[in-house]
């Protein structure tokens, strides 16, 4: 049943790569009024077919009353929100009330464009989010938030249909990049970690569908762990995160640390290994492929397994 509520503000977005078709699907099942526009306009068809109103640029959404933007990093959040033809670039005087971003950019890049938009009138939220695409289907994204508490109450019925798992409002200006970045290090670290002991396991004669069950139904299974489940057992790499983005987000998380004084041994390791990773070619997969590095470390060839297996996220849908 759709909320009628939900219509109350005109809504634009930004983004029709994987994730962002995905998010905007929710916002259209619920029924809201929603204009999107992507580089490659073909991308915005299957929104089209929902009901969206697809735009030729950004700019077309100026006189929306949230805009959303996930885009693929600090450059391109730039050029579509204060660019000659971005967002906040209208000649009419007509700005968003708040701009909700969820690319995963650093904390200087965003302080910048929140600068200009608070100069032209708009709210910038940072709205960095934790999943993938079958994530968010499942209704089970979580996001983070930070801005003026103001602009995260007027997203935030939005910010519910998006983020069923749960939406945390952190603060004032850019401590969501930092919670973000904060959670990329700790999906390398755990990543790695199952990467070593599901060889070692399979060393000593352990399927990696076993050692996953066990792993799963303990205190130490998540989300994370079970719905990595299928690419560990199955080796299947399609890629939901490449060890690039994942090595981008090292480097953001070593940057703030080196300016906040906080020593990180165990992600420093980590990000060596992933930078072994690309080194070996390992580069348009999932980030789950250090499996594969690990074992030829360990003079282990890897077999895909045909157990079968859960990624946990239909139960949880």
């Amino acid at each position: 049943m759709q909320d009628e509520t939900l219509k109350d503000k005109r809504l634009g977005w930004v983004g029709a790569g994987r994730m962002g078709v995905e998010l905007a699907t929710r916002l259209l099942d619920a029924g809201c009024d929603l204009a999107v526009y992507n580089r490659t306009r073909s991308k915005c068809e299957p929104l089209a077919e929902r009901g969206a109103m697809v735009v030729d640029a950004p700019v077309d959404l100026c006189d929306r009353d949230i805009v959303f933007t996930i885009v693929a990093g600090p450059d391109d959040f730039q050029q579509v929100i204060t660019g000659p033809d971005g967002v906040l670039s209208g000649s009419n005087g007509h700005t968003p009330e708040v701009v909700v971003d969820a690319t995963t950019v650093s904390a200087e890049a965003s302080a910048r464009v929140r600068a200009e938009a608070e100069r032209r009138g708009t709210a910038l939220l940072a709205a960095p989010v934790s999943g993938n695409p079958k994530v968010v289907k499942a209704g089970r994204l979580t996001m983070v938030t930070s801005g003026p508490e103001y602009a995260h109450e007027a997203a935030l019925p939005y910010l519910n249909v998006l983020a069923g798992g749960g939406v945390t409002y952190v603060g004032e200006g850019e401590r969501a990049r930092l919670v973000k970045v904060c959670h990329n290090l700790m999906l390398g670290i755990i990543a790695q970690t199952l990467a070593e002991v599901l060889v070692l396991g399979e060393k000593g004669g352990i399927s990696r569908a076993a050692m996953m069950e066990f792993l799963n139904n303990s205190v130490l299974g998540s989300t994370f762990t079970r719905y990595k489940t299928p690419a560990y057992v199955h080796l299947d790499f399609s890629p939901t995160f490449t060890p690039p983005l994942l090595f981008k987000d090292f480097d953001l998380g070593y940057q703030a640390a080196r300016e906040l004084g906080v020593p990180m041994p165990v992600a420093s390791a980590a990000q060596q290994v992933v930078q072994t990773l690309i080194g070996n070619g390992y580069t348009d997969v999932d980030f789950a492929s250090l499996i594969e590095l690990e074992a030829k470390a360990s003079g282990l060839e890897l077999e895909p397994e045909t157990a079968p297996v859960s990624d946990g996220l239909d139960k949880a849908a």
